[in-house]
């Protein structure tokens, strides 16, 4: 009697594909179409920021753009720039609230207490409401109608590494790795999908499926603290104006007419012409101090 050790071949019902493969694909696809509008419609309209807190905020980049490209200004233009800039940040003028006072200990500002800090933290609740119930409804429709369904065959062969991946919820160990289960189906589309939402809704689209899982990560991490997001500026002025003073960038016009010659292989003519200047201009002095005997 002869033993094989390879798996026998399953044979997937096509109806399988046709109402359960197909209908899988086809609901993430409007569920993801419909989050996207329901985001745009839910997105509170952007309010405009008052002239003293976008200045605040231009004022730090100002300074770390004139450090990156000091060396396209002279040195006088730079330490002008620089000046000015170190004794604004020291006096606090840039800050939105006006120079602190002498003797002032200004607490850390509570986001709680501004509206557009609690505008902001309502927006993104209502985003990860509209991610997160439609993912938990398709998670638990899959789950209670699909469950144990094997939907496709992948045509080509993979290690048992990727049972855990493409086989969820099924306790089979003999089963070949290349077949995918229907909690695996989803967990693909939820990811694989992207592309297709890029090609219909565009790049900056709501149904992105690595959000929802980003999201997810910060909200269990603690990332998503309300008061993490909160800046002293006073502070950051301060540090900024440090690495403005130790900035010493070289002027890229120091020297370029040497430089000049030197590349175009004329050096060696201007020396001849400054030492002929130089003899010229020694002549014309003996010149004048023989007339001066003279006279």
């Amino acid at each position: 009697m002869a033993f094989s050790l390879e798996t026998p071949r399953l044979y997937i019902d096509t109806q399988i594909r046709d109402w359960v493969l197909a209908t899988i694909t086809l609901v993430m696809i409007l569920v993801g179409i419909l989050r996207h509008y329901v985001v745009q419609l839910l997105q509170s309209p952007q309010k405009k920021q008052p002239r003293t807190a976008v200045r605040e905020q231009r004022a730090l980049l100002r300074s770390s753009l004139l450090r990156t490209n000091g060396s396209a200004l002279p040195p006088a233009a730079f330490g002008a720039r620089k000046a000015h800039l170190s004794s604004a940040f020291q006096k606090g003028e840039y800050l939105k609230d006006g120079p602190p006072k002498e003797g002032e200990t200004k607490a850390a500002p509570n986001p709680l207490t501004d509206p557009g800090a609690m505008d902001g933290m309502m927006d993104g609740m209502k985003k990860q409401m509209v991610m997160f119930i439609p993912q938990t409804v398709l998670m638990g429709w899959i789950s209670f109608f699909f469950s144990g369904f094997i939907l496709i065959k992948l045509p080509f062969p993979l290690t048992r590494g990727f049972k855990t991946m493409l086989q969820r919820g099924l306790e089979t160990a003999d089963m070949p790795a290349s077949y995918v289960s229907s909690i695996s189906w989803y967990f693909l589309n939820l990811f694989g999908l992207n592309g297709l939402f890029r090609l219909i809704l565009g790049d900056d689209n709501a149904a992105d499926g690595t959000r929802d899982m980003q999201s997810m990560a910060a909200l269990s991490g603690g990332a998503a603290n309300p008061m993490a997001a909160t800046q002293d500026f006073n502070k950051l002025f301060l540090a900024e104006r440090d690495n403005l003073e130790i900035a010493e960038p070289r002027w890229v016009a120091d020297g370029v007419e040497r430089r000049l010659l030197a590349k175009y292989g004329r050096a060696g003519a201007r020396k001849k012409a400054e030492a002929g200047a130089g003899k010229m201009e020694g002549e014309r002095r003996k010149r004048v101090g023989e007339n001066r005997k003279v006279r």
